[in-house]
C-alpha cells in the first residue's frame, strides 16, 4: 500500500511520541492498529466481492454456451430423426403389403420362441431349512408385533 521504511517509521514515531505524550502513545498506537487492520479487512472484502462478481460473470457466459451448445444438439438429432423418420415412411411406402411379407413374430408362429419369464424373485430369500421343520420345531417364521403377540397368546376368560 505505502511504501514506509524503517526510517519513516522511526521519525513518526519520535513526533507521535512527542506530540501525544509518554501516557497516551500506546493507548493510540493500539487503536491505530485496531483502525488500520479494520481498513485491511475492508480491501480484502472488497476485493472479494469484485472477485466473486467476476466468477459469476464467467459462469453466466459459461452457462449460456452450454445452453447454446445443448439447443444445437438437439436440433441436430431432431433433424437426424426426423431424416429417419421420412426414410422409413419412404420404404414402407415401397414395401410390399404385411401378407406376403415375413411372417409376424405375435407368437401365431410356433417356429419362434418367445421369451417366458422364469419366474424367480432374486429378491426373496431363499432359505435352508425347510418350513415344515420350523413349524414342528416351533421357529417362528412370521413376524409379529408385540400387542399382537399378547393378544394371541393372552388367556381366555371363561363367561
Amino acid at each position: 500500500m505505502f511504501n514506509i521504511g524503517v526510517q519513516e517509521m522511526a521519525l513518526i514515531g519520535a513526533v507521535a511520541l512527542v506530540v501525544i505524550g509518554p501516557e497516551r502513545l500506546p493507548r493510540v498506537a493500539r487503536t491505530a492498529g485496531a483502525l488500520f487492520g479494520r481498513a485491511q479487512r475492508y480491501v480484502a472484502e472488497v476485493k472479494a466481492e469484485v472477485n466473486r462478481a467476476v466468477d459469476l460473470d464467467e459462469l453466466r457466459h459459461m452457462k449460456q454456451t452450454i445452453e447454446e451448445a445443448g439447443r444445437d444438439v438437439e436440433q441436430s438429432v431432431r433433424e437426424v430423426q426426423e431424416d429417419a423418420q421420412r426414410e422409413l415412411r419412404e420404404l414402407r411406402a415401397f414395401s410390399t403389403p404385411r401378407s406376403e411379407a415375413l411372417p409376424a413374430a405375435d407368437g401365431d408362429d410356433d417356429d419362434v420362441p418367445t421369451y417366458r419369464h422364469p419366474g424367480k424373485n432374486w429378491r426373496l430369500k431363499r432359505s435352508a431349512v425347510p418350513q415344515w421343520y420350523k413349524a414342528r420345531a416351533g421357529v417362528r417364521r412370521q413376524v409379529q408385533s408385540g400387542a399382537a403377540r399378547v393378544a394371541r397368546y393372552r388367556p381366555r376368560r371363561k363367561p
